[in-house]
């Protein structure tokens, strides 16, 4: 699994139409608007880097009222919340009582 964090510039008065339109694609799993030098980050999963290179080349680079973006590629997730879920598998079983 490949991620990567999408960080646009958008048109002021798109900020909402191109959110909408970025959770439309394939491979975005999710859109945040943030506050600083960017208007919205991205996050894209995909299986493989070509995947991924469609989705940003191809899919993003299509939707109207993005201005300017940058692309960040993760190599490795620190996740309080999935380790969280990865330990608490099965505790609701070993916490039944017979």
């Amino acid at each position: 699994m490949v991620t990567a964090l999408v960080l646009l510039n958008v048109e002021r008065d798109k900020i909402n139409s191109v959110a909408e339109k970025l959770t439309a694609l394939p491979g975005v799993t999710e859109v945040y608007s943030v506050a600083g030098k960017y208007d919205l980050a991205a996050i894209i999963r995909a299986k493989e880097n070509d995947e991924l290179a469609a989705v940003v080349t191809e899919h993003i680079r299509r939707v109207e009222g993005i201005e300017r973006s940058e692309t960040l590629i993760a190599f490795r997730v620190f996740s309080r919340y999935d380790l969280e879920m990865a330990f608490s598998i099965g505790l609701e079983e070993a916490n039944r009582k017979p």
